[in-house]
């Protein structure tokens, strides 16, 4: 039987940490394993939980997401961040993305968009919401130098652009290694030589370089 994803719940409100607790149950192969109303307490909670994934709010009273984001990240072997927000923040979400996200998602989504994504990210992929990535990327981008954005994309081999555009649309190494035919270890190893040739710091970046280079197209999976 397969081990439920354990999620970490950080939402100023209530009721939407209510509904999110409808959307990931056990039923669905999810555990709630806390819930946090500001982001003051998420390094210690989730050295106290272990959670797969942290399914964040980015505007909270006392620490935001993007701070309490940016300070899980520095923790080794941290879980990635899930990011939730609504349709106007995306500057915000740029800021999260470049504080460690690993995506983001609107708020008001269907329950199946919700459970997909958050399989997703703790599965060591990436999600960036299709209804405002482009703007949120623009963001992203105006916030600084994307590492790696002036490389030209012929320092890839063929397999790596492969890895590289699989990444991009937010594939995981599992699915990426299903998709190509490839163990995870091997996949592994083409993501870091992505990493390395490309100087992007992770998955988040090397989303916005496979965006920058028309490897991926937002929605595309």
């Amino acid at each position: 039987m397969t081990a439920p994803v354990r999620v970490l719940l950080v939402d100023d409100q209530e009721l939407i940490r209510a509904g999110l607790r409808g959307i990931l149950r056990a039923r669905f192969g999810f555990e709630i394993v806390g819930e946090l109303a500001d982001g003051a307490r998420v390094v210690e909670t989730v050295a106290e939980t272990h959670p797969d994934v942290v399914l964040m709010d980015v505007r909270m009273p006392g620490v935001d997401g993007v701070t309490a984001t940016r300070r899980l990240r520095q923790v080794p072997s941290a879980p990635p961040v899930l990011v939730l927000t609504t349709f106007e923040d995306d500057e915000v979400l740029a800021g999260a993305l470049r504080a460690g996200a690993a995506g983001f998602l609107l708020k008001g989504v269907p329950a199946e968009d919700l459970q997909r994504a958050v399989r997703e990210v703790a599965g060591g992929g990436a999600w960036l919401d299709p209804a405002v990535t482009g703007r949120v990327l623009q963001g992203y981008r105006d916030g600084g130098p994307v590492t790696g954005r002036a490389s030209a994309l012929d320092v890839l081999t063929p397999r790596e652009r492969e890895v590289l555009a699989l990444l991009g649309a937010g594939l995981s190494n599992t699915e990426i290694a299903g998709r190509l035919v490839l163990g995870e270890g091997t996949v592994k190893t083409h993501v870091g030589h992505v990493f390395a040739k490309l100087a992007l710091r992770d998955r988040a970046a090397a989303v916005v370089w496979a965006f920058d280079h028309g490897l991926v197209r937002p929605g595309e999976r």
